[in-house]
């Protein structure tokens, strides 16, 4: 339970953003939906969640099209990703990598640079232990990490204030009873909202894209990341190509966890944004964006 509270809503806002392409794949397990933005060496940018579409990456993935060809999908079992049997062991995160090989095999790139956030970095990590060969860079933003070590460290309630904390439990609890309205839904979002940012101004922004995860995925991945002990830091032991880790340095994601990831990656570089919480393209762009896209022009 710790670790779900710890990743359950890593996600980013909602503003609509105009795709240069859509298509959805048809393979064996399904559909799998994907966008494109921009055009050059291609950038694939895995959201948060787990349980989440790729709605609200849309921005991120245009402000990094200039000079790439970026690319966001639905995880499997969102949007307009759909999985033939929809059963509880459909949802591993060895699964989740096989759909990201669907993907690369289908746009016909022998390699590219992909960027993970929060749980995308997670599953950024898998991809690059299984694949290496198909990974030319990697950028970990605000990443969960290539290990379960997050579960040592103070989760979302730990972020809330004692009031908010009451709050919350309070609607927790009126949720559980029964209550379906979905203001109750919504201030119950918006205050788990506030434990992602530095700003909490931007809460009711966040909040709004909170409600929209599936909670059954979220809990079956997280369970199979628990029963597997998900772990591939002897893979990235040997992972000898260029990362760039971005984290804040006071947000959810403690950043002992990139520090840790820095220590273990041979070719990496760390940034520790002050100031900001679990969206530095949305809080610190100034340093953020600079970086990343430094990053891919170099890559």
């Amino acid at each position: 339970m710790k670790l779900l509270l710890h990743l359950t809503f890593l996600f980013l806002i909602t503003h609509n953003f105009q795709a240069q392409s859509e298509e959805t794949i048809e393979y064996k397990d399904g559909k799998l939906h994907y966008s494109t933005f921009g055009v050059g060496d291609p950038v694939l940018i895995i959201n948060g969640g787990p349980g989440i579409s790729s709605d609200g990456f849309g921005e991120l993935a245009q402000l990094l099209s200039e000079d790439n060809r970026t690319i966001i999908y639905d995880q499997r079992g969102t949007g307009g990703s759909k999985i033939l049997s929809n059963k509880d062991k459909d949802y591993t995160i060895d699964f989740m990598v096989e759909d990201i090989e669907v993907l690369r095999k289908h746009l016909g790139y022998e390699n590219w640079i992909v960027l993970g956030h929060s749980f995308g970095g997670m599953l950024a990590y898998a991809y690059a232990a299984k694949y290496p060969e198909r990974v030319c860079a990697m950028i970990q933003s605000h990443s969960g990490g290539m290990d379960l070590r997050l579960r040592d460290y103070p989760d979302l309630r730990d972020r809330l204030s004692r009031s908010q904390l009451d709050e919350l439990n309070q609607l927790v609890m009126k949720i559980s009873f029964g209550d379906t309205l979905w203001e109750t839904r919504y201030q119950r979002a918006k205050l788990m909202a506030s434990a992602y940012l530095n700003d909490s101004t931007r809460a009711s922004e966040v909040a709004e894209r909170l409600m929209t995860t599936n909670r059954t995925i979220n809990s079956q991945v997280w369970a199979n990341m628990n029963l597997i002990n998900f772990d591939v830091s002897e893979e990235m032991k040997n992972f000898n190509k260029p990362v760039l880790i971005l984290n804040g340095v006071d947000e959810i994601v403690h950043k002992d966890i990139a520090i840790y990831a820095d220590s273990v990656l041979p070719d990496s570089r760390l940034i520790l944004m002050e100031d900001c919480g679990h969206y530095g393209w949305l809080e610190r762009p100034e340093i953020y964006l600079k970086e990343v896209k430094e990053f891919l022009k170099s890559n």
